[in-house]
């Protein structure tokens, strides 16, 4: 049976926010109902004990959020969620002190990505006040800020997210600026389970985009596969359209579905560094590991 350092499992299709990096997904608008989840979870027990609440949409708009985090600490589950931070004081007694909570990722970067963003100030300081508190309880937090251009010169990049790093360094004290420690697609410890990275801007793979040779490896059901909000399986998180289609867990178990016959192909083409899907050869993020 195959186990996975994780499964994402998208609670909710939809976002409060409209950022320039992610385009909206083409699929029917969902949130995920809390027997469905419970559902999803007893099908996942054998698989992983790690969730990450996401693939599209902002988990934190889910109004059972807290539910959502009991039901995973009931069956042995921990929980990374990522959010644009925008909610996270409306949503505050819901996560405070919820043991099945292990990470909380902040993808700033949203603030500059939509463009109805105000006050800089209020947005980090509501972040930033929520994480002294759950810091006390033992959760991990990152601080993403991947909005890095590729082609620009190292000054133009270090400036990028001046005003939001200054803010973090008069936080925790910091007697240096973050971006001189930090190159692109790395990450800095700032305090006990707080960490900052940047990166260059995220692009979501599409059939749209130009195909290369498909040579490559990715680790797509291998340490990992997602759960669509209606049930569908798909190899990673960046399916955000569901245009993979390995099967739903509503029709078919999540078991039998990772180790059908479409899955396998995947898993073995990787093996054999080559992309056999189209979207998987028109996505960027596979040459980090090399062709």
């Amino acid at each position: 049976m195959k186990t996975f350092k994780k499964v994402y499992v998208e609670i909710i299709s939809v976002c409060n926010l409209a950022c320039s990096f992610c385009p909206p997904t083409n699929r029917t608008k969902g949130i995920i109902k809390l027997e469905d989840f419970n559902r999803i979870l007893d099908q996942l027990k054998p698989h992983t004990k790690y969730i990450y609440l996401h693939v599209k949409g902002e988990p934190l708009m889910h109004p059972r959020i807290d539910q959502l985090l009991d039901a995973a600490h009931e069956k042995g589950f921990k929980v990374n969620i990522t959010t644009n931070g925008t909610l996270i004081k409306k949503n505050r007694e819901k996560l405070l002190g919820k043991p099945a909570l292990r990470q909380i990722n902040f993808s700033l970067h949203s603030f500059d990505g939509h463009e109805g963003s105000e006050n800089r100030e209020k947005y980090l300081g509501d972040i930033l006040e929520f994480v002294r508190e759950a810091k006390e309880h033992g959760v991990i937090i990152s601080y993403r800020l991947w909005n890095l251009q590729r082609g620009q010169s190292t000054e133009i990049a270090k400036r990028r997210n001046r005003e939001t790093l200054e803010i973090i360094e008069r936080e925790y004290n910091l007697d240096y600026r973050i971006e001189e420690r930090v190159v692109p697609g790395g990450g800095v410890k700032i305090d006990k389970n707080i960490y900052l990275n940047q990166d260059h801007e995220f692009r979501w793979p599409s059939l749209l985009a130009p195909e290369d040779e498909g040579k490559g490896f990715c680790h797509a059901l291998r340490s990992h596969a997602a759960i669509l909000v209606d049930g569908t399986v798909v190899p990673c998180c960046l399916d955000g359209d569901g245009i993979i289609k390995l099967g739903n867990v509503n029709e078919q178990s999540f078991s039998e579905i990772v180790e059908g016959e479409r899955a396998n192909r995947i898993v073995d083409g990787f093996s054999n560094r080559v992309a056999v899907e189209e979207l998987c050869r028109k996505c960027g993020f596979r040459q980090k590991f090399g062709m």
